[in-house]
């Protein structure tokens, strides 16, 4: 498994020939988590149907078991996840902000993003 790596601002890295990609490692498939979990439903034109379901699944009142569900389903199927160790979830101030820990084919991760 190979991922282009994102500087700190979530944006891709070039100019550094091999160094700009992250393989095979805990932190290519928590990247690939992160990147999956940000990636809205409809919004990459080669694959609409593809994508985290927030206007449907996640944003609203009252959402709170189908959001953890729809995020943990999508984490689970990230190529590289072997399975979640643990999960959080906290919506505070109208941001949700999601932190799991994670097994994956190469060793355990944490993955932490504000959706």
């Amino acid at each position: 498994m190979r991922y282009r790596k994102l500087d700190a601002d979530g944006d891709a890295v070039f100019g550094r020939s091999s160094l700009d990609f992250i393989s095979n490692s805990p932190e290519t498939v928590a990247q690939a988590v992160r990147t999956r979990l940000l990636l809205l439903r409809g919004e990459w034109f080669l694959d609409v149907t593809d994508g985290t379901p927030y206007a449907t699944e996640i944003l609203g009142a009252n959402t709170a078991q189908t959001y953890d569900l729809a995020i943990r389903e999508r984490i689970l199927d990230t190529q590289g996840v072997i399975g979640i160790v643990s999960y959080e979830s906290v919506l505070a101030n109208r941001a949700l902000t999601v932190t799991a820990t994670i097994n994956t084919l190469y060793g355990q991760s944490t993955v932490s993003a504000a959706l």
